[in-house]
This record gives C-alpha cells, sequence and structure tokens, in this order.
C-alpha cells in the first residue's frame, strides 16, 4: 500500500520556498476572491503559456464578466510553483485553481491533506463520465469521490530526432537500448552528441531513468516498483542502473547546466540528434515554427513500443476559496470540448476528452492520439503520478548522485531507502 505523506511532503517543499519566491515571476498577490479568478499554474514556457494563453481567451469570449488573473510561476520544471503553492495552502491562502499532475501528486497530497472539494456535481452535470476515459477519472478519484478535471494528456516515453541529422547519417530509430548504443556510438564518432539532455532541474534525468526501466520491466511490472511489490534491488532494475551509466556516456557534457528547454533547443539546432522529453516539447518545437514529421520526429523510447506513460495536468477547487462558483465557471470551460481543443493543440499535449475535433491536431498529436488509445497505460514516476511525493523527491536525489558518480550498488541502495516508506 501507498503511504500518504502530506506534511513530510509541504517540510521539502516549503525548504525551497524562500530561493523560488527570490527569482519566480509569480504575479499573485494573494488574491482568489469574490470576481475573480487565479489561475495558477508553471506553464512559461514556449508552447506551454500559449496553450494558456487560448484556454483564458476561451474562458473570456464565454464568461466576460468573470476577471482571470494568469498566476504563472516559471522556472525548475514546476519545482518553483509547487514550493509557492505549499506555502500558500499552508497558509490558507490557496489560489482559486491550480495545476496538479493526476494520480498521487494529487491524491497523495492536497486530497489526503483535505484540502480539496469534490467536484462529483460538475461531472454529472457535464456528463463527463461520457468523454472522459475512466483510467483517467481514476487518476483523479479517491473513495468515490471526484477531484480534479483532466484538461491533457502528455506522454513521457518519447524520443524526438532531429530528421535532418538522422537522414545525413542514415539512422533509424533504435528498436531498444543496445541499438540505441549501437546509433549513440555512429553519431559520436561524427561530433554529434547523441542524447540532448537539459537535468538543471534533475526531473529530465528521472525520465530518461524510468524510460529504461519500463523498457526492461514492462508496464505492469514497473508500476509494481512504486507500490513495493517489486524490489529495487530486483535484478531488472539493476541492469537499468547499468544502462543508464552507459547512455549518460552520450549526453552533453553541460546538462546540469541547462533546463529541459535548453536540451530540447540542442535537438532543433541540429546540435544533438535525439531527446528524451514529455511532449510539451512538441508544442516547444511547434512554438519555434518547426514542422512535426518534416523538421523533427518522434519514436517510443526504446522498448517501450505499446506503451504509453501518461502524464495528464488536471485542475481543482481548494477549500477555503471564495467564488467556487466562479471557479467551477472556469473548470467548466477547462473540461469542455472548446476549451480543450483551444489549449491541447497549442501546447503539444493531446485532449484528455475523448471526442476531440481532430481537424484540430497536427500528425504528432492524431498518431499520439492513437497511441494513447491502443497501448498499455502507466503512469509517471518523474512527474508524481507513479508514487507520493517523498518518494519522488528521494529517486530525484538518487538520480541526481548517480548522474554525478555512477555508482550502481550505491545508486541501487539509494532506491531501497527511497521507497521504503512503501512497504
Amino acid at each position: 500500500m501507498k503511504r500518504y505523506g502530506f506534511l513530510w511532503m509541504i517540510a521539502i517543499l516549503l525548504i525551497g520556498t524562500m530561493a523560488a519566491c527570490s527569482d519566480s515571476d509569480s504575479s499573485s498577490d494573494g488574491s482568489g476572491g469574490e470576481g475573480k479568478i487565479e489561475l495558477f499554474s508553471w506553464w512559461t514556457a514556449g508552447g506551454e503559456s500559449e496553450g494558456l494563453n487560448a484556454l483564458m481567451d476561451q474562458f473570456k469570449e464565454e464568461h466576460p464578466d468573470i476577471e482571470i488573473e494568469n498566476a504563472a510561476v516559471a522556472g525548475g520544471g514546476g519545482s518553483n510553483a509547487k514550493a509557492v503553492l505549499a506555502n500558500r495552502m499552508q497558509g490558507g491562502d490557496p489560489p482559486s485553481t491550480f495545476q496538479v499532475h493526476g494520480g498521487d501528486e494529487l491524491l497523495a497530497g492536497w486530497v489526503a491533506a483535505d484540502k480539496m472539494q469534490p467536484l462529483n456535481d460538475l461531472y454529472e452535470e457535464n456528463n463527463w463520465k461520457d468523454v472522459f476515459p475512466q483510467d483517467l477519472i481514476d487518476m483523479v478519484s479517491k473513495d468515490g469521490n471526484i477531484y480534479a478535471v483532466p484538461v491533457d494528456i502528455h506522454r513521457g516515453n518519447v524520443v524526438f530526432y532531429n530528421k535532418k541529422v538522422f537522414e545525413e547519417n542514415n539512422i533509424e530509430p533504435p528498436k531498444d537500448w543496445n541499438g540505441f548504443l549501437e546509433v549513440a556510438e555512429k553519431l559520436k564518432s561524427k561530433g554529434i552528441t547523441p542524447l540532448a539532455l537539459g537535468d538543471k532541474n534533475v526531473w529530465p534525468s528521472t525520465m530518461v531513468f524510468e524510460s529504461i526501466l519500463q523498457a526492461n520491466l514492462g508496464a505492469e511490472d514497473y508500476n509494481k516498483l512504486w507500490n513495493g511489490e517489486i524490489p529495487m534491488d530486483d535484478e531488472r532494475v539493476v541492469k537499468s542502473a547499468e544502462m543508464f551509466k552507459k547512455v549518460l556516456a552520450y549526453v552533453n557534457e553541460d546538462h546540469s547546466a541547462r533546463a529541459w528547454q535548453d536540451g530540447s533547443q540542442l535537438v532543433a539546432d541540429g546540435k544533438a540528434a535525439m531527446n528524451i522529453m514529455g511532449d510539451w516539447a512538441n508544442g516547444y518545437y511547434k512554438s519555434k515554427d518547426l514542422k512535426p514529421g518534416e523538421d523533427y520526429g518522434w519514436f517510443a523510447s526504446p522498448g517501450t513500443e505499446g506503451e504509453f506513460q501518461v502524464i495528464t495536468d488536471t485542475f481543482g477547487l481548494p477549500k477555503g476559496v471564495e467564488n467556487p462558483d466562479q471557479v467551477k465557471e472556469f473548470l467548466t470551460v477547462l473540461g469542455s470540448k472548446k476549451g480543450q481543443d483551444a489549449f491541447n493543440p497549442k501546447k503539444g499535449s493531446i485532449p484528455a476528452r475523448t471526442d476531440a475535433d481532430m481537424s484540430k491536431y497536427g500528425k504528432y498529436s492524431t498518431d499520439t492520439i492513437k497511441d494513447f488509445k491502443d497501448s498499455k497505460l502507466t503512469p509517471s514516476l518523474a512527474h508524481g503520478s507513479a508514487a507520493p511525493e517523498q518518494v519522488v523527491t528521494k529517486v530525484n536525489q538518487a538520480v541526481n548522485v548517480f548522474v554525478t558518480q555512477q555508482k550502481v550498488d550505491q545508486f541501487i541502495e539509494s532506491l531501497k531507502q527511497s521507497v521504503s516508506s512503501l512497504k
């Protein structure tokens, strides 16, 4: 059974609050009162901000009488925003609604801490149980109540690559990690960085490791790692750590100084061949006027064909807000077909609803929508859906040390300690 460690999570997040506040560009003024919707997220990068603005424009069109404020907090791949959010929630000053990943980040965090209002009535009024996949509804539900509205679905186990670099070097997408090493060595011998990485914040490295883990364990057993059914010294985990070490030999040397979008930019510029990144990178590339299928391609991370690592952004209704009816009006637009079709094509994600207007989505998204329907689904650890926050934080710390020191035995022992709270 998973353990709910909200208080521990708050303590961890508050450690970074002061630093986060010092360099963030939050426009929050602590408001959230009647007459204004304060929309809290970490969407500030190319593609992210464009999708958010499109969603806000859709809301303004339908509700010109309700003011909406973008209170996005930049940086850290969401870590800065989460620290600010934890501070505000702890102080009884919740934003009107906030971005949170479906799964344990929502359920083991804010719901377990009794900070969220159920939204069962909103689902019934809008017949959302008919248009959201049950697997997604389960990721935002606990004890018979539904606590958030999914606005998108991202895929974590995907590799984006520079088409020109692949074609000029006669490279085909590798099917497994040994094949990846062969491709990487060929690229490296020609002076091309095989794999772009920007792990200034640790989670992009965790994404690489969890892609390797999933390839070696399969979706079902991968999930069992994060509920304690499979131990971290399983031979397949050790094998994954050894492969992770080999893969790290093919990343850019300055990876620790770069953010995720900097790594994606290396691929866009042709300075690196590949990037393992969630498909918000698709939105980033589109914001740079790159054409999917022409300038950049994609494939499931090696060994995970037929599996889909799910990351879903959701929004809910915190307890204590002064204008819950107006917040529900925003959530209604966010969960509507118009709202999701305005947001997702620009964000680079696919809609959480199953009845999207496919004419609004490009080739990457239409291919991904099909993969989502046909694949085995598994939640992402790196993005807080597979395990409680304290586990994610400890695994990120273990990965960070491993990337620097690359000691497999030490890494496995750290992973065992990371999941000890699950037993």
